[in-house]
């Protein structure tokens, strides 16, 4: 008696996994992927590597959150109408007499997917060198709706056609969750790609409002970044510089990261440091 509820219960947890566990997976890849490209742009674009600043994957996703909150909104909300409204066509679909009605809507749906896919992809290919932003996440949506479409269809006939057997079922699921994932990872690399190149472009605008910060070292650093001022302090038995004219961009991977005062994008220069001690920083207004 206990085996046999207990394996109806075991099945239903194993369906809810196999259910949720795939999307929850690929959300995450897709938020990792999301910060690393965008972290990558903008350091590309300060001339540097993205390793140089030693991120882990929690700053990946903390990245994503900052700039992909509004398309997985989007995408969420788009989510919870699909699931009422799939409740609602389904219970619809117990009586035979709204199999004609529920035909319509899945056809509708069908074209409004096929339309949604095929207008953004054509955008992509007549312009290849212009990146549409949110052009792989309609194509996304688009098909996901075309295939709940003939999902519908499928059911809404009144001689039904053959179950598929599990292994049809499987492979269907595979190549339309692989779909759908290539689409996700090529959206979140052309948005998180654009969202970094735009940051580094703006913080030459913003460069002042970054801390102002002092550097003194023991040894010269032989700063040679237009705008860095070098002072002697010290005399010869203790020998101290003092540095100005920096403002402090990022601590991080053992790392400290300044600009000079009037940096620019692509021709000015990003100081690093290693934040051993060495050097003893004092931070300004």
């Amino acid at each position: 008696m206990t085996q046999g509820a207990s394996g109806p219960s075991k099945a239903r947890v194993l369906a809810v996994i196999a259910t949720i566990g795939p999307p929850i997976t690929l959300i995450s890849s897709v938020l990792v992927f999301f910060g690393w490209v965008k972290a990558d742009a903008e350091a590309k674009a300060l001339g540097l590597n993205v390793e140089l600043f030693g991120y882990t994957t929690q700053d990946y996703v903390r990245f994503s959150m900052m700039h992909a909150a509004i398309p997985m909104v989007c995408l969420l909300i788009v989510g919870l109408f699909w699931l009422g409204l799939d409740r609602r066509l389904s219970e619809r679909l117990r009586d035979g007499r709204a199999w004609p009605r529920v035909r319509l809507i899945a056809g509708v749906a069908a074209v409004a997917g096929f339309v949604l896919a095929g207008g953004a992809l054509l955008l992509v290919v007549l312009d290849p060198d212009q990146t549409v932003l949110y052009a792989p996440y309609v194509v996304a949506v688009g098909v996901l709706l075309a295939a709940w479409a003939a999902r519908l269809r499928r059911l809404a006939q009144a001689v039904p056609p053959p179950p598929l057997s599990i292994e049809q079922r499987a492979g269907e699921a595979a190549l339309l969750l692989g779909l759908v994932a290539v689409l996700l990872f090529w959206g979140a690399a052309d948005h998180a790609r654009t969202v970094g190149q735009r940051i580094a472009s703006d913080l030459e605008q913003h460069v002042n409002s970054l801390p102002e910060v002092e550097l003194y070292s023991t040894g010269r650093l032989a700063i040679g970044a237009e705008g860095v001022t070098e002072e002697a302090l010290g005399n010869s038995t203790a020998p101290l510089y003092r540095y100005a004219g920096l403002r402090l961009l990022d601590l991080s991977g053992g790392n400290l990261f300044f600009l000079p005062d009037g940096w620019k994008a692509g021709s000015g220069t990003v100081v690093v440091l290693p934040n051993n001690g060495t050097v003893r920083v004092e931070y300004g207004p």
